[in-house]
């Protein structure tokens, strides 16, 4: 565990100790007021930090203030925010030991633990110079039990963002298949292409047979007595993305490697799912292919049938997830489940809409929808609901079968849920699109720049409500 909790951080004798001020307050510790309140050196406005050498006058050797703004405004959010935050301004300084002794006016364990998982994470694996990182962080004021909550969840956001991260090479098809295959507390089911044709899933085989690499449908179930509901979560998994023939431009294509990060969202959930232990059954499936160039792809003009038996014009090939997802919301409708969920890097039009600020949400069940926002939006995720006026669907029009794939430029982001919608079933349906926010070109707030595991606090949060 990288987060533990103490009485006193004097008992462990940190390399730093980090405490908070809020503006036009003082501190709960009189050796920080004299540097920073009775100077007025350092007013406590929010997201600032002030670093105090203690010169041997203090238990530990350095103090660092949180300036956490007005108190009024403060929230767990926030809380996360600058631990994050601390935890980013100590490493460098290679201070291993860091202990929190702040004054929040609420339990910060889980919020807090999550906060350093961000702060400390670096994706170095292939570097020979590794990132400097905190060795161990201790809480006071906050029940354990909010931190090991905090723990696995940061644990799924850091094996999601691990994998999302990694280049094509490492994360293919029969990669997430084999992770999946070995989480534990979950049954996993692994279909292979022949099983695959068997269930007649046209539009997802159309995609991924241009690719060497074979796809893999993957099935995992978390399973509970007497579950209180039972719920689906559908990860987009284009282990990479080329466009396929409609091949994308090269500076486009460099990303492509995350374009599997709802499928990694996904593999993150259920890599802890048994751990938090929710009173749900949950199924975890992922569609895995490459979208590739070759001989033997899929054409513009290709007609294809999916499993429920609608038929598919292939306007571009680059919107391919929607193909993959079509054969999956088919699949999960047939469960019995009582609600399905996709999630999925699918629109260019909801990055320009949302840049990397918040992911877009639509479905069939505004009760669903707003659950699952608000679950996200109690956790630090943003979700916008996106409108599905019927006129939406007016450019997946075909004349030659059921409909197009794509339905031009204007409110792609909400055409292409409309789509989606075709191959959902009897059943409550909710499908957030994280393009924009699944993996960062630049920092930005607590996030560096890369994969930020986006979905998986929101989904967790709300599975364990």
């Amino acid at each position: 565990m990288l987060v533990q909790s103490i009485d006193n951080f004097e008992k462990i004798n940190p390399d730093v100790l980090v405490v908070s001020l809020f503006e036009g307050e003082a501190t709960h510790v009189d050796f920080v007021n004299k540097f920073v309140v009775e100077t007025k050196d350092f007013e406590g406005k929010y997201n600032t930090t002030y670093l105090i050498p203690t010169l041997g006058q203090f238990p530990a050797p350095k103090i660092l203030v949180l300036g956490c703004g007005k108190r009024a405004e403060f929230n767990q959010n926030k809380a996360r925010v600058l631990i994050a935050k601390a935890i980013k301004t100590v490493a460098p300084l290679k201070l291993r030991r860091v202990a929190f002794d702040v004054d929040f006016g609420f339990d910060y364990g889980k919020f807090g633990t999550i906060g350093a998982y961000i702060g400390n994470y670096s994706f170095d694996k292939y570097k020979n110079k590794k990132t400097e990182r905190v060795d161990e962080v201790y809480f006071t004021k906050v029940c354990p039990a909010e931190i090991e909550k905090g723990e696995l969840i940061a644990q799924a956001m850091t094996f999601t963002r691990d994998l999302a991260n990694e280049p094509a090479a490492y994360a293919t098809p029969q990669k997430l298949a084999d992770i999946a295959l070995g989480l534990e507390g979950v049954e996993t089911r692994v279909y292979e292409e022949p099983e695959i044709r068997e269930m007649k899933m046209g539009a997802y085989l159309a995609v991924g047979q241009g690719s060497v690499n074979p796809p893999k449908f993957i099935h995992m179930k978390y399973s509970v007595e007497n579950p209180k509901k039972r719920i689906a979560i559908i990860g987009k998994g284009i282990c990479f993305d080329s466009g396929g023939l409609d091949i994308k431009p090269a500076a486009s294509m460099l990303t492509m490697k995350d374009d599997m990060a709802g499928a990694a969202c996904v593999l993150g959930i259920m890599s802890v799912i048994s751990r938090l232990h929710p009173e749900v059954e949950v199924h975890g499936i992922i569609a895995a292919c490459e979208n590739m160039p070759s001989g033997s792809a899929y054409k513009p003009g290709d007609i294809l049938t999916a499993k429920n038996g609608k038929t598919i014009e292939v306007d571009n090939t680059d919107a391919e997830g929607r193909l993959t997802l079509a054969d999956a919301l088919c699949y999960a409708s047939e469960l019995g489940v009582d609600e399905v969920i996709d999630i999925a890097t699918l629109t260019g039009a909801c990055s320009v809409a949302f840049g990397a600020v918040c992911a877009g949400i639509l479905g069939n069940c505004d009760e669903l929808v707003r659950n699952v926002k608000d679950a996200a939006f109690e956790i630090g995720e943003k979700y916008w609901e996106l409108p599905t006026y019927e006129e939406y669907a007016n450019g997946l029009k075909s004349e030659v079968a059921d409909m197009r794939n794509t339905g031009g430029r204007s409110g792609g982001a909400s055409s292409a849920g409309l789509f989606l919608k075709e191959f959902v079933s009897n059943v409550k349906w909710a499908h957030i699109d994280i393009a924009g926010v699944a993996f960062l070109d630049a920092p930005l707030n607590e996030f560096i720049k890369g994969s930020t595991g986006s979905g998986v606090r929101a989904l967790l949060n709300y599975i364990c409500k």
